[in-house]
């Protein structure tokens, strides 16, 4: 017996190989990740970590010593390099073979990067997705040096907040008409929009990079509106890719990510794929959810799949995102609203709700855990309040839960 090998040891990695154990799998375990660190959690290194606020023992998601003790064979430092599906082998980067029953794919993403035509090759520019992505760029985060952060996502924002409460100057552009452009509504970006400025940061939407200025290394930006800025460093948080290489190589079918099933199985009837390497089906089309909460739900769920359970991933998209003394707790998602209702919560606590019609899609809970705990309960169930009631900032909501 070959057992079940899972490629990435991240959150949605680690998470399947514990909760085959949990679920009485006697077989062998194979994780491999070709970081040199166990598996660790990545929210915190744009924010905890890099504020120095958290070490790498406790952004760890298990002790060391626990893979060992439940005869999971973690494997670390090396690349799988191919997938044998006849054989059922995978190949790794130190000329080893391993074979498997079963095969998981937790390949993760990988961040999009400047084109060398504008510069992207030039030293000092970073990007943030791994423990060493962070631990090159810490020394960076000096009192006074001057930042450009490219993209107004939540990766730039975190990051941007970082390098402000660190001190620095920091500059922020996005070539989209305004932040959060995809993933927030006007309301929420307004909100964080200010609250960047109020600590000094310097957003500028509407405008995008037209090459970064060596030579050797980064030392100003040439911006679309005609200006040229200096910069000590560059942060570029342009998104992220599915990593699917691997499985492009091994012919599985790819439609943004490794294209699964309801059940998380690929196109191959031994090999599955979770976390942010997946899509699967969502609705009357496909979705690809880049969150720690799909990749520990999704894991467990194709964990009691490949031990023959045979139900269906029901996604419960949930986010969030510090910066400064703001958490935004996300619930559902918000594509295809048509409206957004304000409610003012208590000590300055706000929440957008977004509507399509009269159906509730998502909650953006700013420092108000009550509205997202209550909203992501209602999303899930199904339900959808009056938004004239949301609206009321001295209505109950609590008695919606047990309408």
């Amino acid at each position: 017996m070959t057992g079940i090998v899972i490629i990435g040891a991240g959150q949605a990695g680690a998470t399947l190989a514990a909760q085959l154990r949990i679920l009485d799998y006697q077989g062998p375990v194979t994780l491999i990740g070709e970081e040199p660190v166990p598996p660790y959690q990545r929210p915190p290194l744009s924010k905890q970590y890099l504020l120095g606020e958290m070490g790498v023992d406790r952004l760890l998601l298990r002790a060391p010593e626990f893979y060992a003790e439940h005869g999971i064979d973690l494997r670390l430092g090396v690349p799988v390099t191919a997938i044998d599906r006849t054989a059922g082998r995978v190949f790794l980067a130190d000329g080893e073979a391993i074979g498997y029953d079963q095969l998981a794919l937790a390949t993760g993403a990988v961040p999009l990067r400047l084109p060398a035509s504008v510069g992207g090759d030039l030293d000092g520019i970073h990007t943030i997705r791994t423990l060493a992505d962070v631990d090159r760029m810490a020394p960076e985060f000096r009192p006074g040096a001057r930042v450009l952060v490219i993209g107004g996502g939540y990766i730039g924002l975190e990051a941007a907040a970082v390098a402000a409460k660190l001190g620095l100057a920091v500059t922020l552009v996005e070539m989209a008409p305004r932040i959060l452009g995809r993933v927030a509504a006007a309301e929420t970006a307004d909100f964080f929009r200010a609250l960047h400025r109020a600590h000094g940061v310097d957003i500028r939407e509407g405008t995008g990079l037209v090459r970064l200025i060596g030579p050797g290394r980064v030392a100003a930006a040439e911006l679309t509106d005609g200006q040229v800025i200096a910069t000590d460093f560059v942060i570029f948080g342009g998104g992220v890719a599915p990593r699917t290489g691997l499985a492009e190589r091994a012919g599985l079918t790819i439609d943004n990510g490794i294209a699964t099933d309801s059940h998380g199985l690929s196109s191959d009837p031994r090999i599955w794929a979770v976390g942010d390497c997946a899509s699967f089906p969502w609705k009357d089309g496909r979705i690809r959810l880049e969150s720690v909460g799909n990749a520990i739900d999704q894991a467990e769920s194709v964990a009691a799949n490949m031990l023959g359970a045979d139900s269906p991933y029901v996604a419960r998209p949930w986010f969030w995102s510090d910066q400064y003394d703001i958490k935004l707790q996300i619930a559902g998602l918000s594509r295809g609203h048509d409206r957004i209702v304000t409610r003012a919560g208590e000590g300055g606590a706000l929440s957008f709700w977004y509507y399509a019609g009269e159906a509730l899609l998502a909650v953006d809970a700013l420092n108000d855990s009550r509205a997202y705990m209550i909203g992501k309960r209602l999303i899930e169930a199904g339900r959808s309040p009056d938004p004239a009631l949301i609206a009321d900032p001295g209505a109950d909501l609590k008695p919606l839960l047990r309408a």
